[in-house]
């Protein structure tokens, strides 16, 4: 039997998949010394609500209050081999795309590399700034404070920023991309040691929040987004379509109250859609899933009590 990769121009000889790397890494800069200054208005954000390293962007922007200084689309969350398109009910308002790779081509006529979200878009220059989400995360939570409605907020404390570096580190190798490098293997071999490695990841991560509320303590930083997004797909996506299912995140306590008191955060629950999360994973993978049927659970109860609010700073 020949096994088909998701992805094939990123799939090692082994049958392991190696996300390709960002293509576009400009930085906006509040302070000057960039081709792309700070101002309100000027950049546009594309995303997709499937997409976990998009969502992280939407929770930033949502959390530092930046709505009115950046604007934000959507894109449909099907996607096809001519990539990620613009629905006919939420259009591309700035330049009128029917397709996000346009703006890929509008940056670099050569570009043939996948096409992904989130784009940070740049509507004076026309041309992309950054298709890197750790990179637009950071932009938006440092160099925007000018025009943000909750500009003291804090993700990347400086006292805090070496651990949360290594602890991105950790999660982002796997589980954040580990249960994609589980999901698109394309052996077996390959696909269990992406497996385990993410159950190592959450039993660790059950560990450490049985004594402290977040991850670094009494408030969220950056790094606890950017574990939420996968956490809260876990149960309906990557559990069953990418074969993570050695437990589910609802059988462990600590993560899933953990991951509770994230969603009930005012502003958060609104970045996650669920129908275009599962849509678009089970419809779109059809290597994974060629019927493209969408199952209709987990049920998940996210907005019942957490009783995390005791645990603190330790």
């Amino acid at each position: 039997m020949t096994t088909k990769a998701q992805f094939p121009d990123e799939e090692a000889t082994d049958g392991s998949f190696v996300r390709q790397d960002d293509a576009f890494r400009d930085w906006v800069r509040a302070a000057g010394g960039s081709d792309f200054p700070a101002e309100a208005g000027r950049y546009h954000l594309y995303v997709s609500l499937a997409c976990p390293w998009a969502s992280r962007t939407v929770i930033a922007r949502k959390l530092k209050g930046l709505e009115d200084a950046i604007g934000m689309t959507v894109v449909d969350p099907i996607r096809d081999e001519r990539g990620w398109r613009f629905d006919a009910a939420q259009p591309d308002p700035v330049n009128g795309w029917d397709f996000l790779s346009e703006a890929y081509s509008a940056t670099d006529p050569g570009y043939r590399g996948r096409v992904t979200v989130p784009v940070l878009w740049d509507k004076q220059r026309k041309r992309i700034v950054s298709n890197c989400d750790d990179d637009i995360l950071r932009m938006f939570e440092s160099e925007f404070d000018d025009f943000a409605k909750n500009p003291g907020l804090d993700l990347y404390p400086v006292d805090l920023r070496s651990q949360i570096d290594e602890l991105n580190n950790f999660l982002y190798e796997d589980f954040n991309n580990g249960v994609y490098k589980a999901g698109f293997a394309t052996s077996q071999a390959a696909y269990e040691s992406a497996a385990y490695g993410v159950f190592i990841t959450i039993d660790a991560m059950e560990e450490r929040l049985a004594y402290r509320r977040y991850l670094f303590g009494a408030q969220p930083v950056e790094t606890d987004w950017r574990f939420f997004v996968t956490l809260v797909r876990f149960d309906p996506v990557y559990y069953g379509h990418f074969k993570c299912n050695l437990r589910r995140i609802v059988d462990y306590p600590n993560l899933y109250g953990y991951l509770r008191d994230l969603y009930q955060i005012e502003g958060i629950a609104e970045t996650v859609n669920f129908d275009h999360i599962k849509r678009h994973y089970y419809m779109t993978h059809n290597d994974i899933n060629p019927t493209g049927i969408v199952p209709i659970g987990p049920v998940m109860d996210l907005n019942a009590p957490h009783d995390r609010e005791s645990l603190g700073e330790q």
